[in-house]
């Protein structure tokens, strides 16, 4: 058996694949699983592991890094592209490596995407509910046309590109912002690079496609949203914290936004991936977004397909093997 390596935040479909992608594979790691999200309660449960596995929720912070460092830790393992839930100051200041799983599946992402616009567009969660019951009225559930109208994609990365073909197929206009604009891009795609204002006055959709910093958090904010097009449709399957949670209760509640799709939400890390039904739900922005008939939530799933979980699995461990046999990596992240 190989080096230890203690995953935080798992699930039966993760412990069943990366086991058996360990064997097949010929890895051969010693896997230790938790259920439990990575903090200072639990990060002494590290000892005797070169490397930790960590997913959105797992906190990395200076505390727990010093945990990890003291427990012998050597390597922080993201399975996923982001890595805003990791102190990279505080890592590179204690001598840990960091890798994450840069691209998976963008289409996976992409898709999610469409589907939450269809579905809150075309109401057909709220249809589904209703014909179970018998009601077969098409009362409140009109859409509009997605031909002719503009999508506005903050961030314009892989995900967002697959993204951006899907939506020019309906026959939509394209409005893009990025802090990088790629020019050659820009022409290539039919595409118009324009600065957030501009993207908020004249978008029908907005999707937020990327990835959380420090600079952007709560970018879209009540100043935001006073300069969207009154009844805009918002979507996120970035980070939950680009979004000011109670900025979109109010703008939901004054019709500013006319619905939102949600994948990740800002405090997330209490509930998602959890079964909380026979619980109270004690957060009040989450409970008052989960009550209207216009926001669609979703679990943190978008990347969840059988495609998606494949690469993850496979890059994850990849680097822990070039990590411990090379010393070498090609996804490590650096400050």
């Amino acid at each position: 058996m190989g080096e230890k390596i203690t995953f935080f935040g798992t699930h039966s479909y993760d412990r069943h694949l990366f086991t058996e992608i360990n064997e097949k594979n010929g890895f051969n790691f010693d896997l230790q699983y938790h259920r439990s999200f990575l903090d200072m309660h639990n990060a002494s449960q590290t000892l005797g592991a070169k490397a930790v596995c960590i997913f959105v929720n797992d906190k990395a912070d200076r505390n727990v890094l010093k945990v990890l460092k003291d427990n012998g830790v050597e390597l922080i393992a993201l399975r996923c592209a982001g890595f805003n839930n990791v102190d990279l100051n505080a890592a590179s200041e204690f001598g840990l490596h960091v890798v994450r799983v840069p691209a998976y599946s963008p289409y996976a992402i992409a898709e999610h995407v469409v589907a939450l616009i269809l579905s809150l567009n075309r109401k057909t969660y709220r249809a589904y509910l209703r014909t179970r019951d018998g009601n077969f009225t098409l009362n409140g559930l009109m859409g509009f046309d997605l031909h002719g109208k503009t999508a506005g994609i903050i961030g314009t990365g892989k995900i967002a590109r697959i993204l951006i073909r899907i939506l020019q197929g309906f026959g939509m206009n394209i409005l893009a912002y990025d802090i990088y604009p790629d020019k050659q891009y820009e022409q290539e795609a039919h595409i118009k690079y324009v600065t957030l204002n501009e993207l908020y006055a004249n978008s029908d959709i907005i999707s937020l496609n990327c990835p959380l910093t420090a600079q952007n958090r709560h970018l879209i904010d009540a100043d935001a949203i006073s300069k969207m097009k009154k009844g805009v449709m918002i979507i996120n399957t970035g980070r939950g914290p680009l979004i000011d949670s109670q900025a979109l209760v109010e703008g939901l509640k004054s019709g500013q936004i006319g619905s939102a799709g949600l994948d990740v939400y800002e405090d997330e890390r209490t509930y998602f991936y959890q079964d909380k039904s026979d619980k109270v739900i004690t957060d009040d922005k989450l409970s008052h977004l989960l009550s209207y008939n216009n926001v669609l939530v979703t679990s943190h799933q978008a990347f969840f397909t059988r495609e998606a979980m494949t690469n993850i699995v496979t890059t994850t461990l990849q680097n822990c093997k070039d990590f411990f046999d090379k010393g070498s990596f090609d996804n490590e992240v650096k400050i």
